[in-house]
C-alpha cells in the first residue's frame, strides 16, 4: 500500500493550483469540472506518483483556523537537511509565511514549517 493522493478543498483553484506546480514541481492535470455539482478539481502529481487534488464546491467556504480533528498537514520530503534550509530560506525571500524554523525533531526528523496560500500547513521533512 502507499498513499495515492490527498485532497485539499481550496476557495481559488487557479491560485493553489499555480503555487504547488510553482514550488513543488508538481504537474497539473487537466482541470475537471462539474457543472451539476458546480465542482471543479485539479491533480497534481510529483514525480514518485503521490498526488494533491485540490478541489473546489460553491458550498465547501468553511476554513479551519486552529488545530482540529482531522488532517494537520502535508508532509514533503525535501531530501537532505541542507535542502530543508535551502527551501525555507527560499520561502522567506518569496514572502511565504514561515510557521517553523527548521529543527531536529523529536521522533528523528529534520523539518520546517510554511504555510500555503491558504494556511494549510506544509512541513519540509528530511529524515
Amino acid at each position: 500500500m502507499h498513499i495515492h493522493h490527498i485532497a485539499i478543498w481550496t476557495a481559488d483553484l487557479e491560485m493553489m493550483k499555480d503555487f504547488y506546480v510553482k514550488y513543488f514541481n508538481c504537474r497539473a492535470g487537466e482541470k475537471y469540472v462539474n457543472p451539476l455539482r458546480r465542482f471543479s478539481s485539479y491533480f497534481l502529481e510529483f514525480d514518485n506518483g503521490a498526488s494533491i487534488e485540490l478541489m473546489n464546491r460553491y458550498d465547501v467556504t468553511e476554513s479551519r483556523l486552529n488545530d482540529a480533528i482531522g488532517l494537520a498537514h502535508i508532509a514533503l520530503n525535501a531530501g537532505s537537511r541542507e535542502e530543508v534550509d535551502r527551501m525555507t530560506s527560499f520561502f522567506e525571500n518569496e514572502g511565504i509565511r514561515i510557521a517553523g524554523r527548521p529543527r531536529q525533531t523529536g521522533d528523528g526528523c529534520y523539518e520546517s514549517v510554511i504555510l500555503d496560500p491558504e494556511g494549510n500547513v506544509v512541513e519540509l521533512v528530511a529524515k
